[in-house]
């Protein structure tokens, strides 16, 4: 019977809604660095390319988009010559900050250390 019960346990558990939505969003690939690097300040296309290593324009112009319709980020187009296009974090994408900061000081102290690039 004890075994049924922690099986009873087990089976009524389920991952949060929030966690879910979160995950859904922010767990694709490069959305969170993405993310991290302009809650330091608005960045121009080209600077969000350098910053993120190894992410495509097709990519990170995809993750953007989404970003934007997720409500987390806005695009602003500067006419040119050259023409540029910005990228800032809307209030609720700023709001990350914190959560980030904490994820990130997880990954220091219980993630294996990754290879830096040079001269960062």
């Amino acid at each position: 019977m004890a075994g049924e019960q922690s099986h009873d346990v087990a089976a009524c558990k389920q991952v949060d809604e929030g966690i879910s939505r979160v995950f859904q969003l922010l767990g694709k690939r490069w959305t969170g660095p993405i993310v991290s690097v302009l809650t330091s300040g608005p960045a121009y296309f080209v600077a969000l390319r350098r910053a993120v290593p190894g992410i495509s324009e097709r990519m990170l112009s995809d993750r953007l988009t989404e970003l934007a319709t997720a409500g987390l980020v806005v695009r602003e187009v500067y006419e040119g010559p050259p023409l540029r296009v910005m990228y800032r974090l809307t209030e609720a994408g700023a709001a990350l900050e914190p959560a980030l900061k904490e994820l990130g000081g997880w990954a220091k102290e219980y993630l294996p250390d990754g290879e830096r690039p040079e001269g960062c």
